[in-house]
């Protein structure tokens, strides 16, 4: 390489930008070096740098020797033994002495102790079934967890089903539990101490089915487990309960369409009607029942099925009004809908509001929403296209019921057995809430024709009657209260005021049409509240312990 070549090279380099490497300089400090002349002299025996949270020194607090050291709020005691572990957490003013009376149904008791809270709740009762090697936590868990799943898809009230999972995990020994229900999930959770660890399980309800039966059943399981003097053990209850799953309907499916049929025909004479409109509301609701069935098998929401099924009665009573035939075409449409009505969920979804169960209730009034209006697109299509092509259908027919006490008294009395036929109820419960129908419509009749008291409060005093006599039955055989009280609100349903805002909604009076579909829904309201008063005054003058214990079932606001 000549000269001239090696100095063309060096200025070639000269003009390359220069690299990290080569600009550094030891000389040069960072900008966040502290500057010289400005050094803070290090202190000998600490370090250079500390927290803002260390203690100034000075300030740190001698441990006296044999301290234990600082640890874990959560971890265990050092004088904590597994193997002598205390009873059961004593609070600070002591175990308050409370207790139960004996001879009472296990719902009272164990609403008694859920009500109260966790810490005044009562010492353990002694338990007969705990094995030497203790209950299998897991398995108790697990059982009960099925019996509440099958309670709760039996339209069980929310706080009934908690009572009976306290109830079978008590009945096993498993004392510190707490179980949580809601519209589709059930839940528990047992701590076996302060210092382990708990255990929680759930499980989801999935599909809902009345069967009043299968219900019954249920609750005597639940008695047998909460008895001191009856033994049964881990396998024994889960074969009654396998039994009990697998059981079938007591009524086959066309004793279910007939009932609904003669369902409809009883509602339509209660409302004004004669033999012909019995018939033919009985046939419009068994071709309505059919047609759901076909939906349901095919897979349709139980929205579309209430649709379908509402449509029938309604045609029919159009046909009669466009045929000119002199009988009430309002009272066929008004039966059908009496087949209809959820008036099981609208109970039940009231009285899990009434308890503080809010989720639940909140849930189960809009599943009764979407029932509602499912029959509503129903009745107001057939109603709609009846109106447009010349059907003389008048409102205040509808209105207009005429007094006939002795039948009305025998129809509400069919309407409340063929009611309780469709629930699938065991046929020992049938002849009472079939009394208890007709005593709900006797006060009825009684109260708005004869006394001319308005029909809200008529209907909320004999839905009262209806809970306090289905209370007072339900704990004279030690079950359910749902299938003495559920079928005998049946007469009480709002049909007619549901068929006449319909009716005016399809002949444009909306306004009118609103007002009386408030009037249904203030009916069914006073429907739901007056079966839950009639329960709780029940519950109120019934003899569950001491006049002390009234206190545990006060739930609002501490006093």
């Amino acid at each position: 390489m000549s000269f001239r070549e090696r100095c063309e090279v060096t200025e070639a380099e000269d003009r390359k930008p220069r690299s990290d490497e080569a600009r550094y300089d030891p000389e040069i400090t960072s900008e966040f070096a502290v500057p010289a002349g400005i050094e803070v002299p290090e202190s000998i025996g600490e370090p250079e740098t500390t927290s803002e949270f260390s203690v100034p020194k000075g300030l740190e607090t001698l441990q006296p020797p044999g301290a234990e050291p600082e640890g874990s709020a959560f971890s265990t005691p050092r004088t904590y033994s597994a193997q002598n572990a205390p009873a059961a957490f004593t609070p600070a003013t002591g175990v308050p002495l409370v207790s139960l009376v004996k001879d009472a149904p296990w719902q009272d008791r164990m609403r008694t102790m859920l009500r109260m809270p966790v810490a005044e709740r009562p010492a353990p009762e002694p338990v007969q079934r705990v094995e030497e090697e203790g209950p299998a936590v897991p398995r108790v868990l697990d059982l009960t967890l099925r019996i509440g799943e099958l309670l709760l898809a039996g339209g069980e009230g929310a706080e009934d089903v908690e009572a009976a999972m306290f109830a079978v995990c008590r009945s096993y020994g498993l004392d510190r539990c707490e179980p949580n229900v809601t519209f589709t999930l059930l839940s528990i959770s047992h701590q076996p101490s302060l210092v382990e660890d708990p255990v929680t399980a759930s499980r989801t309800v999935r599909r809902r089915g009345t069967d009043y039966t299968r219900l019954a059943a249920v609750f005597r399981l639940v008695d047998d487990l909460t008895d001191p003097e009856t033994h049964v053990s881990l396998e024994e209850a889960y074969r009654r309960l396998a039994e009990i799953r697998r059981n079938r309907h007591p009524y086959p499916g066309w004793a279910l369409t007939v009932a609904g049929g003669l369902l409809a025909g009883a509602a339509s004479v209660l409302v004004g009607g004669d033999l012909i409109v019995f018939f033919a509301a009985a046939v419009g609701a068994m071709l309505g029942d059919r047609l759901a069935w076909l939906c349901a098998g095919r897979g349709l929401p139980e929205f579309y099925q209430f649709t379908v099924a509402a449509m029938p009665p309604a045609a029919i009573g159009v046909a009669f009004a466009l045929a000119h035939v002199d009988v009430k075409a309002s009272a066929v449409v008004t039966g059908g809908l009496f087949a209809l009505l959820p008036g099981r969920a609208l109970v039940a979804g009231v009285q899990d509001g009434l308890t503080g169960f809010y989720i639940t209730a909140s849930a189960r009034l809009l599943e009764v929403m979407y029932f509602f209006v499912g029959i509503v697109t129903g009745v107001l299509l057939v109603l709609y296209f009846g109106v447009k092509v010349g059907g003389k259908l008048n409102p205040d027919v509808a209105l207009v019921i005429n007094e006939r006490p002795l039948i009305q008294i025998g129809a509400s009395m069919v309407l409340s057995l063929t009611f309780a036929v469709l629930l699938q109820q065991e046929r020992s419960t049938v002849l009472w809430v079939t009394l208890n129908g007709g005593v709900a419509w006797s006060v009825y009749g009684a109260m708005h024709y004869v006394g001319g008291i308005s029909p809200v409060a008529s209907t909320a005093v004999a839905a009262g009657l209806v809970g306090l006599f289905g209370q007072l039955l339900s704990r004279y055989r030690f079950a359910s209260a749902l299938p003495y009280t559920t079928a005998a609100i049946g007469p009480l349903l709002p049909g007619s005021a549901t068929y006449l805002g319909l009716l005016s909604i399809a002949q444009n009076e909306v306004d009118k049409g609103l007002v009386s579909l408030a009037k249904a829904a203030s009916l069914a309201m006073a429907i739901a509240i007056g079966v839950n008063l009639g329960s709780e005054i029940s519950r109120l003058f019934l003899r569950v312990g001491s006049a002390g214990k009234r206190r545990a079932a006060k739930r609002t606001r501490g006093f």
